[in-house]
């Protein structure tokens, strides 16, 4: 799986809202949050593209959305500053499954900012969400993910978040894992 650069439960029950917390270096009272993708939001969704240079680092989203209809691992999620979708996150969460493993594991299968909204903290804030997203839901020793390196992979954004590498590979990508217990 590919880390291609909720909450209590597999999902939030729809009187709490989305989570959120304040981007970083975005202007003002903006907000980034995670929500569920809708029949009114799925092209939306679809149409955010990460730049032509960045492409060889992320699937499209059509892509990632046609995988999680076939998972049951899945856990997705659009990402948005205030009202406007501008990412996408996918988990593989093997909790999901029913029965659960003894020891599930959780891997950060997709994570995308479109090209207009990078820049402005909103990845770092939705990764942050994310991971207390898997911290609260418990049962899982680390977070881990994998990314192709080369010239503008999100592997900084990867490390500044508390990932580190393992010295694993998947295949041509890198494995990081964040260690989620003390």
């Amino acid at each position: 799986m590919s880390a291609e650069a909720d909450l209590d439960q597999a999902q939030d029950p729809p009187e709490r809202g989305p989570e959120s917390t304040p981007v970083d270096r975005a202007a003002g009272s903006s907000r980034v949050t995670l929500r569920e993708i809708t029949e009114d939001t799925v092209i939306d969704v679809i149409r955010l593209k990460v730049s032509p240079a960045q492409e060889r680092f992320v699937s499209p989203n059509a892509v990632s959305l046609s995988q999680a209809l076939f998972s049951r691992t899945a856990w997705y999620r659009a990402i948005y500053l205030d009202e406007t979708p501008v990412g996408f996150v996918m988990l593989s969460d093997d909790s999901l499954l029913s029965p659960p493993p003894a020891n599930p594991q959780v891997w950060l299968w997709r994570f995308m900012v479109d090209e207009r909204y990078q820049g402005q903290g909103v990845g770092s804030t939705a990764l942050r969400l994310v991971i207390d997203h898997v911290r609260r839901k418990g049962g899982f020793q680390t977070l881990e993910l994998s990314f192709v390196p080369g010239e503008g992979s999100p592997e900084g954004v990867y490390l500044r978040a508390g990932f580190r590498h393992t010295g694993r590979m998947d295949k041509d990508e890198i494995v990081l894992e964040l260690p989620l217990t003390s």
